[in-house]
């Protein structure tokens, strides 16, 4: 049988998570042996200079690409991208429109495959009054959340435009002036610009920064509205931990939002959208654990 070691980054990020529910469910699959394997699964793109040139040449190698954001493709990442090119056999993206980039620049296979969906983690708690109550937030206020990060590295005041930080603070405000007491609820690294806007414009925040997995599940339960404002994204991976949660989610046309999301949910030109909960809840099943899994056996094993 075809041996699978898959690769992360250690990055204490999502992909970390992966690399962990994978191992744990395809105990079949797996080896933890560089020498007893034919396949290297870079399930973190960017650690694949991290790999030993031999094993690159030697190995069937697959690369996840989450996506590109193109205002940050220059010359040398474009450079970089057809070194890697040269020792791998095939990519996987959680998306088609991440597909679509990856096409114009490879003439190698691309698995379009989203991430699986772990329902032991995320998943409804009617018991948003009691979350509120716990964590101290105003259970009478219109809740909007935002859990990831914003903010560029560099200098911890830019934003991190492809998050669209700047169009989530837009969105805020515009739903302040239409509903009352509205207020945003943030958690991840790197959120100083949102909570510099929301200071700006005098509309209240929450914010626990690295909130546990079960946490953060109270916290969806807590919301009255999740947004996604994304410029580019593969996932993002709150499309599906709301989808999960039945948390009521709007979102911008970006990775996989088309698939999971209500086409109500997303947002038109004049960034109306409606939540759907029903809609969201069922397409996710698709997705969970252990089905999740099944086309991602299919890559490894080479089949198409």
């Amino acid at each position: 049988m075809n041996k699978v070691l898959a690769v992360s980054a250690s990055e204490n990020w999502i992909c970390d998570r992966f690399l962990e529910e994978w191992n744990a469910y395809n105990q079949d699959l797996i080896s933890s042996d560089i020498s007893d394997c034919n396949t290297v699964w870079l399930i973190a793109g960017w650690v694949w200079n991290r790999v030993p040139i031999e094993i690159l040449k030697n190995k069937r190698i697959i690369l996840t690409i989450h996506h590109i954001v193109p205002e940050k493709f220059d010359k040398s990442k474009k450079e970089e991208f057809d070194i890697r090119d040269q020792f791998v056999d095939c990519y996987h993206v959680p998306c088609n429109k991440t597909r679509d980039q990856i096409s114009s620049l490879t003439d190698k296979p691309v698995y379009v495959i989203p991430f699986w969906a772990n329902q032991n983690i995320w998943f409804p708690i009617n018991e948003k009054e009691k979350i509120r109550e716990k964590y101290k937030i105003d259970k009478d206020s219109y809740l909007v959340g935002s859990f990831q990060r914003d903010t560029e590295g560099s200098d911890l005041i830019s934003p991190k435009l492809e998050k669209g930080p700047d169009l989530f603070c837009d969105y805020v405000e515009k739903i302040s002036r239409e509903k009352e007491n509205v207020k945003v609820l943030l958690s991840g690294w790197r959120r100083q610009y949102v909570i510099n806007r929301l200071k700006k414009s005098n509309i209240e925040y929450y914010y626990l920064e690295l909130p546990s997995f079960s946490i953060l599940n109270e916290l969806y339960n807590s919301l009255d509205l999740y947004a996604v404002t994304a410029r580019h994204e593969g996932g993002p991976q709150a499309i599906v931990e709301c989808a999960l949660s039945r948390t009521p989610i709007v979102s911008t046309d970006v990775g996989i939002a088309s698939s999971i999301l209500s086409k109500d949910s997303i947002f038109n030109d004049s960034w109306q959208a409606n939540p759907d909960t029903n809609v969201a809840y069922d397409n996710i099943q698709k997705i969970t654990i252990p089905h999740g899994f099944k086309k991602f056996r299919e890559m490894i094993l080479g089949d198409r």
